[in-house]
């Protein structure tokens, strides 16, 4: 495994360590490309923030440490700074503007919420047997591919659904077509793996295969040690090698 476009850094709220030691962990494993892509900062109209974003106040911070960072390890790794964000259509047009007013390189998505986060937002890893929002979920999920602006889907079985199997592999046999056709990769979360949580799901990762999509690994790391995770690596090769995927060793990051 040579790169990885899926960093977090401590100013999420929910990791530690900081960039330096998130490099050098990503070099002793044997990185050559490492992308930061921290949730992105999102301020609403009435002034709310989530605790789990970056801050606003922080974005000039984040850019200004990784691109020093970048700079200083040009001859070792090839650093990209990018934002995880989610596709919520009332909020993603002023979202999109924003990173590009910022200087991002590149998004993935991460669909943590159905149409919306904030106030009343639905969180896709909440368990959840309702038709109605896997649909939404995954109609999400093909919006945001129809963008063109996102280089992957993160974790795209995050949502938990405890509903009909079948109806399960109905919807995301949707959401595969549209990455397909896209050609946008699809990532294996090595944080669901090393965390035990209820993804990679493989009746997705089955129909992903039926459907011809495209996977990448990812380590969403939220700490040092975790920028570069050997332990969860064979568990992600057996899902590459049982369902026929393939798989991308590097991205093309899409201009956004």
């Amino acid at each position: 495994m040579i790169a990885n476009y899926h960093t977090h850094t401590f100013r999420c709220g929910h990791a530690s360590g900081t960039e330096r030691e998130y490099i050098e962990r990503a070099i002793e494993g044997g990185i050559k490309i490492m992308g930061f892509s921290d949730h992105i900062a999102y301020a609403y109209p009435d002034g709310h923030e989530s605790g789990f974003r970056v801050g606003t106040s922080q974005v000039k911070d984040y850019f200004d440490t990784l691109k020093a960072l970048r700079e200083e390890y040009k001859d070792r790794i090839e650093i990209h700074i990018g934002w995880e964000s989610e596709y919520l259509p009332r909020e993603f047009e002023k979202m999109l503007k924003n990173a590009r007013k910022w200087g991002a390189e590149y998004l993935i998505l991460g669909q943590h919420f159905v149409n919306t986060e904030y106030p009343d937002g639905v969180y896709a890893g909440t368990p959840c047997g309702s038709e109605e929002k896997l649909r939404g979920y995954a109609d999400n999920v093909i919006e945001a591919i129809s963008t063109g602006v996102f280089s992957y889907v993160c974790h795209p079985d995050v949502f938990n659904f405890t509903g009909d199997p079948a109806l399960f592999k109905k919807e995301m046999r949707r959401v595969c077509r549209a990455a397909a056709k896209a050609d946008i990769p699809l990532e294996i979360n090595f944080l669901g793996i090393r965390d035990g949580r209820h993804y990679p799901r493989d009746d997705f990762w089955q129909v992903a295969g039926e459907e011809d999509c495209t996977a990448v690994f990812g380590f969403d790391a939220h700490d040092a040690p975790s920028a570069f995770d050997g332990g969860s690596l064979p568990e992600a090769q057996r899902i590459v090698r049982q369902y026929g995927l393939k798989l991308a060793e590097t991205v093309e990051l899409k201009k956004i």
